[in-house]
């Protein structure tokens, strides 16, 4: 068992939620998750001084799934949230010992 964690644009979730209930997913994790990243965040006005805060909104997707079927939900979400931009789709796959 493998647990995915997928960092994607917040424009991209419902293409994402539907690639993965057509390949059999149904079952994950959704969080709304603030980062820190070298795209363009909101440009700010603060006592007349206008500022760019490196602050963007994600969505974090969470999916325990078998050791066979880790590399076709990877390929899914990639295909579709990933972008010119790195920062739009990060995943990192762990173990996972235990699913209850």
């Amino acid at each position: 068992m493998k647990l995915i964690e997928a960092v994607i644009n917040r424009l991209k979730l419902e293409e994402v939620r539907y690639a993965l209930d057509e390949i059999g997913v149904d079952d994950f994790m959704e969080s709304d998750v603030i980062t820190h990243s070298q795209q363009k965040g909101q440009v700010m006005i603060f006592r007349g001084a206008r500022f760019l805060v490196n602050l963007v909104e994600k969505v974090k997707l969470e999916i325990i799934a078998a050791d066979d079927s880790v590399e076709k939900i990877v390929e899914v979400i990639s295909s579709i949230a990933r972008t010119e931009s790195k920062e739009d789709c990060r995943m990192a796959i762990r173990p996972y010992l235990e699913a209850i």
